[in-house]
Parts: C-alpha cells; structure tokens; sequence
C-alpha cells in the first residue's frame, strides 16, 4: 500500500521547481525594467520551446531508467533535412524531417533493448554517428531556407503570442495528459520504478522502452524542424550541447536519474527557470558564462538535497 502511495504521489505533486521559478521571476522583475514586459515574457517562452520541447519526451525516457544523449545531433540533422530538401518538396522536407527523428529514436530503443547495453552508451554512440552524417550530408555548409513560408513561420504569431511557444505549451499539455491519464504513462512510470515486477505484470518492457526513445526522437527532430523555421537557416553545428541544456532542465524539474519518478509539470519548471535565468542575466548584462557556473551549483545542489532528502526511504526498499 505504501508503495502505491508513493507511486501516485510521485506522478501528480508539483514540485519545488516552482518555488524558484518564482523566486527567480520576481527577483528579476526588480532588478530590470523591461523583464516583466509581454514581449519579453514571449520571448523567454520562444527562447525555451527548443529546449522544452525535446525536454517532453526526455522526461518519459528517463521516468523509465534511461537516457538519450543524442538528441541534439538528432535536432540538427531535422534541421538540416527540413532546410537541405526544401528545393524537392516542402512536404518531403518535413516529414523526412520527422520521420528521421523517429528512425533515429526507434534504433535507439531497438539496441537498448536488444543488445542490454546502457542506453548512455548506446545513445552517446549515437551522438557521435549523427553528427558525423550531418556533417557528411551538408558537406559541413550551412543550408539556407529559400522557402519564404518556412522562414516566416518560425516568426509568425497568432495573435500577439508566437506560434513557437503556443506548440510548446500544447505539447507540454498533451504530453501531460499522456503520462498521467494513459495506461502508458503509468507504465513508464511502474517500468522505470521496478522492471522486475514490471514484467510479472506482462509489460513488455523493450517493446515500452522503444516507444519513449521514438517519442523523445520526434520531439528532437520537431525542435530541429520548428529552430530551422525561427532561424532560416540550418548550419552543421546546430543542436550541439543541447543535450545537456535538456537533461539539466529535466533533472531540475525532479525527474530522477534512477526513474520511476518525474512529471511533465516538473519538467516545465526546469525549462523555465533556464530560460528565465538566462534572459533575466542577460537584460542585466551578466556574461553569459556565469549562467553555466550557477546552474552548474544549481543543479549538484539539487542532486545532493536529493540524494540526502531520499537516502532513508532507499534504505527501506533494499531491505
């Protein structure tokens, strides 16, 4: 029973994220002028939507135990392929876009599961692959959008709102909805919190893992798809190091690293307080170096409350 309990608890609380977020939030309100703005608040959700959205389906892959550091080579080669075959078929050019993130994302979980092997190894491998086959496929040039409706999409807004950020938000929404109304959800959740027992209750645990590493690939690749449309453009380089930006905001949100607990709500939250923290440093002047150093110690202190705030529950399970 207590296990339920826990179970629940760690799929619906809010975590305390948000309590920075907040923090963060009215500390730069004071501290500039502009920051509580529309335009700049827009602009913070804009800034975010690339990193947000691949940081979605990282949620679901890491609440299962595992991890994806290919993501941003992923990113990049959508970008590219979105960018590169525009002259053949826009149409083409996207759903080959999609559709290689979501190759790229089913191979991923296939080895996994497959071959046993750790998903960072496997993925970090991966990383390496893809980035080279980008490289190979622009013949290291940057691509430059000739489609005007692709280019302006990227910048187009519904309203006063951009359109970037409105798919954001609504992914974020779905995605939600999926990991805690769906039998899927629950159980990413049951996979990465007990595989054994998992099993014993007929999940198909590789079959499971495959579909959250297809599901993190397409979100890259849309990432890459919708950064291509804001900038006009798609260069060999893009997505580098995202993958970090990605597993920080995740890890910030409350998603563990061992799985079995994490939220979309969460995972919203770290995203935000990057974003936030990068703008509202950046309105003040702060070199932009300085950001890394402070969610660097952010980020060791949350791991290091963690572990602390956790250690005597774990001991409980082992014996």
């Amino acid at each position: 029973m207590t296990s339920i309990k826990g179970f629940f608890r760690g799929r619906t609380s809010i975590q305390p994220i948000w309590v920075f977020v907040i923090a963060l939030f009215i500390f730069f309100s004071f501290m500039s002028e502009y920051f509580l703005s529309f335009g700049n608040i827009t602009n913070i959700l804009v800034q975010t939507s690339t990193i947000g959205l691949i940081a979605l389906g990282m949620t679901f892959v890491m609440i299962n135990g595992n991890i994806d550091l290919s993501v941003g080579a992923i990113l990049g080669l959508a970008a590219s392929l979105a960018v590169g075959l525009q002259e053949v078929s826009m149409t083409l050019a996207i759903l080959a876009a999609l559709g290689s993130g979501i190759l790229l994302g089913a191979l991923n979980g296939f080895v996994v599961w497959k071959t046993g092997v750790n998903a960072f190894i496997v993925t970090l491998g991966a990383m390496l692959g893809v980035r080279g086959l980008i490289f190979l496929y622009t013949g290291e040039q940057s691509f430059f959008a000739m489609n005007f409706a692709f280019a302006d999409f990227g910048t187009s807004t519904i309203g006063s709102v951009p359109v970037l950020a409105i798919i954001f938000l609504v992914c974020a929404l779905i995605m939600h909805l999926v990991l805690t109304r769906t039998g899927h959800g629950r159980n990413t959740f049951a996979v990465g919190g007990n595989p054994e027992a998992s099993i014993d209750a007929g999940i198909r645990l590789g079959r499971h893992m495959m579909i959250n590493f297809i599901i993190v690939g397409f979100f890259a690749a849309l990432a890459g798809v919708l950064l291509a449309s804001q900038m006009g453009a798609a260069t060999p380089n893009l997505g580098r190091d995202y993958e970090l930006w990605v597993i920080t905001a995740v890890v910030l949100g409350g998603t563990k690293l061992t799985g079995g607990y994490g939220s979309i709500v969460g995972t919203l939250g770290g995203v935000l307080a990057i974003g936030i923290l990068r703008n509202g440093m950046n309105l003040m002047q702060v070199p932009a170096f300085y950001v890394l150093v402070i969610l660097g110690a952010i980020l060791i202190s949350v791991l290091i409350i963690d572990k602390k705030l956790n250690a005597p529950s774990t001991k409980e399970v082992r014996i």
